[in-house]
């Protein structure tokens, strides 16, 4: 019974107040747009970026299932083969370290225009579902 109230409980809290759930449905962009500084000051702090790229691996999968052959023992056996795995991995990139402060300046001023258009909206969120 336990193992059951747990993850019920934990799904419950991911969704959020109704207050919450305004909040973030209308200042989506500002945490977009946030992450974006966050990378771009990494990058900065770093001297270069990281870029993430897609390679397939092949693994030792069952594909399918054929009969057994013995009329005795009908349970099917596994028929195993290679399947592509995508797998994500980083790399480290050269960027233009001119070019990259200029991004970051373009991208805190849209994100303090976004901050402050969103002060009403989170503004109205409260008045709209107290708690």
């Amino acid at each position: 019974m336990r193992r059951l109230v747990i993850p019920a409980l934990l799904l419950l809290t991911a969704c959020g107040t109704p207050q919450e759930q305004c909040i973030n449905r209308n200042t989506r962009d500002l945490r977009t747009m946030q992450g974006l500084v966050d990378e771009t000051q990494a990058n900065l702090a770093r001297g270069y970026a990281i870029e993430e790229y897609t390679v397939y691996v092949p693994v030792w999968q069952i594909c399918d299932y054929a009969p057994s052959g013995d009329p005795a023992n009908p349970t099917p056996v596994a028929r195993y083969c290679f399947e592509d795995e995508p797998q994500t991995r980083t790399r480290p990139k050269a960027i233009d370290l001119n070019a990259e402060r200029a991004k970051l300046e373009s991208l805190l001023q849209r994100r303090d225009e976004l901050a402050r258009a969103a002060e009403p909206v989170i503004a109205q969120c409260k008045a709209q579902y107290p708690e």
